[in-house]
């Protein structure tokens, strides 16, 4: 319990650095978008909702970015990607925008003119697709059965920085 509570705090202060840095450009405004998998699901139906496990994993999310400045929250209109999102739209206190999962050039382009700081969340083979559209880097799809990604997308006086960090939960 403790080591996952310093892990926890470790990663938070991690983040929030990341975001103080973007934050702090010279000539233009930078912006950072965190990319997160949707939390454990159910498997008995076409659009299953979460697991316990996977609505604690929600929860851990919504705290680790507890300290981030985000502006935008972005989720695919499935029952897992709104529970893993509903947490964050609490405790931020922002709507959940829906978007299209099968276009994913066209939202990368969105997201990029906004300018803001989002948080999106979506599935095993969109999550890293995105974030190299963002970084402007090539990444697939990855294993159905990692639910730990935090894809971090720093873009900052015409640069960008990806970073992908993990989240220490476990599910008990």
């Amino acid at each position: 319990m403790r080591n996952h509570l310093l892990t926890t705090i470790a990663l938070s202060l991690l983040l929030y650095c990341f975001q103080a840095s973007a934050n702090s450009g010279n000539d233009e405004q930078g912006f950072t978008i965190y990319l997160v998998r949707h939390a454990e699901k159910l498997t008995d139906k076409k659009d299953p909702a979460l697991t316990r496990c996977g609505l604690a994993r929600s929860e851990s999310i919504a705290k680790q970015l507890q300290l981030i400045n985000i502006e935008m929250l972005y989720s695919t209109n499935y029952k897992r990607t709104q529970q893993t999102a509903a947490p964050i739209s609490t405790s931020k206190r922002l709507s959940v925008i829906s978007y299209d999962p099968a276009n994913l050039p066209t939202f990368a382009k969105t997201l990029l003119a906004t300018k803001k700081n989002a948080v999106v969340v979506g599935h095993s083979n969109t999550t890293a697709v995105l974030a190299g559209l963002l970084a402007e880097q090539s990444l697939t799809s990855f294993d159905e059965s990692i639910y730990d990604r935090i894809y971090q997308v720093v873009r900052i006086n015409g640069g960008v920085q990806l970073n992908i960090l993990h989240q220490n939960f476990t599910c008990k």
